[in-house]
């Protein structure tokens, strides 16, 4: 998951531009081709943060997910900046024909998973009823007893293998096309796994993951070539596209505006942040995390705007971060619950549990001292 997270990073630059790497001639865009592509960007790009967001509070109740520290995310940036120079390093020494196949064939298998994770309750739904639903589990143990350590522990059924079979046409036809359809598919499942898997444990280290991925984009996209150079010259289903000139062409329009899934990937795991905290206060609305929404709806605007008045591609975060960060907490600030929000761990249910753990293991060790006096 890392490597997906550092890859989508190299895409951040060619937020909601043109593809300039399409070799074909390309049809002019319309006003009303412009306006149809940019809306349908900015819809795809909120479906993965709410669905996502609202799939992490589940995943998060079910499982344990492993959480990004204080200096987890401080280092992000420069880890992600050290994946991104490389980058750049390969693309010179080597042909991007073959840097890409190999890159193809990467996220081929990794589409069809993350698509067949999304989809394998819905696939599942539309299975008939003559084909028996059958359950596996594979296991791979090391050790034995108490110490013993699963390996591979994974539960699946005969309806996950149809989702995965029917998943593997999409890839197919991404595969053998590069259809930009195929592409968004890929790419919104990529975004919803990533947003509902990564976790923040709290927002200080939401807002230190943020902040630096802030000067990050600004100073790899305007600093110096290297976001640009990389971005065009890396191709895999890690950016949402739509064509500008669907109107007049169809399906086989070749025109497009893209917005890069870190701009989709890194406010959403701070924005699924938001919805677990709302739902911590045992409120009944939801409001952090729909004033947040609505803050990146507006962030993506500004982008949007600012990209078509200076005809230059724009680093999307130097719009959302602020947006992200700066509304939560100016509401906390204006409603007296700023204290709770940086107070506030997605782990603080554990600890609480352990520590009455801790409690009843006192009072039976404190029960069991007295019956020995006596």
């Amino acid at each position: 998951m890392d490597n997906f997270v550092k890859s989508i990073l190299a895409q951040t630059s060619e937020n909601l531009t043109e593809n300039a790497g399409n070799k074909t001639e390309r049809t002019p865009s319309t006003p009303e081709g412009m306006a149809v592509a940019y809306g349908s960007i900015v819809f795809m790009a909120m479906l993965p943060i709410i669905f996502g967001s609202y799939r992490s509070v589940v995943y998060h109740k079910e499982k344990k997910p492993e959480k990004m520290t204080k200096k987890d995310a401080a280092m992000f940036p420069i880890m992600a900046s050290c994946a991104l120079f490389a980058l750049y390093i390969v693309f010179k020494l080597f042909s991007k024909e073959y840097i890409n196949l190999l890159l193809t064939g990467y996220f081929f298998f990794l589409g069809i998973l993350a698509l067949t994770h999304l989809l394998s309750p819905v696939i599942g739904n539309l299975v008939p009823a003559a084909i028996p639903n059958i359950p596996f589990h594979i296991t791979f143990k090391q050790g034995e007893g108490e110490t013993a350590q699963y390996l591979i522990d994974y539960r699946f059924s005969t309806y996950d293998v149809v989702s995965l079979a029917a998943c593997s046409l999409v890839g197919t036809w991404y595969l053998l096309q590069k259809h930009w359809v195929a592409n968004n598919l890929f790419g919104l499942a990529f975004a919803v796994n990533a947003v509902e898997l990564l976790h923040l444990n709290n927002v200080v280290t939401g807002c230190i993951l943020l902040c630096g991925l802030f000067f990050y984009d600004i100073f790899w996209v305007f600093g110096t070539d290297v976001m640009v150079t990389v971005a065009k010259s890396f191709e895999a289903p890690i950016k949402l596209v739509f064509p500008q000139d669907l109107l007049t062409n169809g399906l086989a329009a070749n025109n497009f505006a893209m917005l890069g899934l870190g701009d989709i990937v890194i406010p959403g795991i701070f924005i699924a942040l938001l919805l677990r905290f709302d739902l911590s206060l045992k409120r009944k609305s939801k409001f952090y995390f729909h004033a947040t929404i609505v803050a990146y709806f507006l962030g993506l605007m500004a982008t949007i705007f600012v990209m078509h008045v200076f005809k230059h591609a724009q680093p999307a975060l130097l719009y959302l971060v602020p947006a992200c960060v700066g509304t939560p907490l100016a509401l906390a600030l204006i409603k007296g619950d700023l204290t709770a929000l940086f107070k506030y761990e997605d782990s603080i249910d554990e600890k609480v549990e352990e520590k009455k753990k801790e409690a009843k293991d006192g009072k039976q060790q404190a029960s069991g001292k007295k019956e020995k006096v006596k």
